[in-house]
């Protein structure tokens, strides 16, 4: 069952909004801060977490902790939290702290609820410029700078007319950057480096496509329902649920989803 039919209870959308204007408050007096500091979480590489990462996650939870305690928690600061209504928060409070940590707007709070099946709420907060982004129960809509209003996907389209993004030109493996570049080089329009924000483009009808490869849970699962209940599609690359992470195609309707997954697995055989 999609995330467009399965139902949940009738208070998840206050409480979510209550975490995403918690969260809001928390990360915000930390961006583009002189004392801001990051950690490395990566002995090679970069993978930076802030003060704003860990004040973001604490304050949803503790909104939780008030409104919702019986519920799961899967959160990418600070772990799983057992639950018992059956219903898991899938959190991230700063996707995209590269983009943070470097000024730029493109991070956003990711916010999803999930069942067994997978999520069936999905939000992308974007403090900075003030766009809420949230999907669920088929239907999506933003809230911003110009007001609310209802959001969905792109029309079909023709793979050569297409805008294309992903955050990283390597795109996991050497294998996986392989597929990729083999659709970017169809597309009309290839962009990168836009974190979360991209899959917000997509629900909202700007762009076609976003692919990407190693993802967590919590990086993906909002997305998911909020671009379900817009109209498009979420698959990994096989053309099955994507919900646990690895890698993803989101596509604005499921004619460009065919044309781009089709070409990503010739790609990877």
């Amino acid at each position: 069952m999609s995330s467009l039919t399965r139902q949940f209870p009738p208070d998840i959308d206050r409480v979510a909004q209550a975490m995403a204007d918690a969260a809001r408050e928390a990360i915000l007096p930390w961006f583009r801060h002189a004392t801001l500091a990051a950690d490395n979480k990566l002995d090679t590489g970069y993978d930076p977490v802030t003060q704003a990462d860990r004040a973001g996650e604490k304050a949803m939870r503790a909104v939780l902790a008030r409104y919702r305690p019986d519920d799961a928690i899967v959160g990418e600061e600070f772990g799983h939290s057992p639950g018992t209504s059956g219903y898991t928060w899938v959190l991230d409070p700063i996707d995209g702290t590269r983009g943070f940590v470097s000024g730029t707007p493109t991070w956003g709070v990711l916010i999803a609820l999930s069942d067994a099946s997978g999520p069936v709420y999905g939000m992308i907060d974007q403090p900075y410029i003030g766009e809420r982004f949230v999907g669920h129960s088929g239907a999506a809509h933003l809230t911003g700078p110009r007001g609310h209003g209802p959001i969905t996907t792109r029309a079909a389209r023709d793979l050569g007319d297409a805008t294309l993004f992903t955050t990283f030109p390597e795109v996991g493996t050497a294998e996986d950057g392989r597929a990729f570049h083999a659709v970017a080089a169809r597309a009309r329009l290839t962009r990168y480096g836009m974190d979360c924000y991209a899959y917000a483009l997509l629900a909202s009808g700007q762009i076609d496509l976003v692919i990407e490869a190693g993802l967590n849970a919590y990086d993906i699962q909002a997305p998911i329902a909020l671009i379900e209940a817009a109209g498009g599609i979420v698959t990994d690359w096989q053309g099955g649920p994507a919900h646990e992470g690895g890698r993803a195609i989101a596509a604005a309707n499921r004619q460009i989803h065919a044309q781009a997954l089709a070409l990503l697995q010739s790609s990877l055989t």
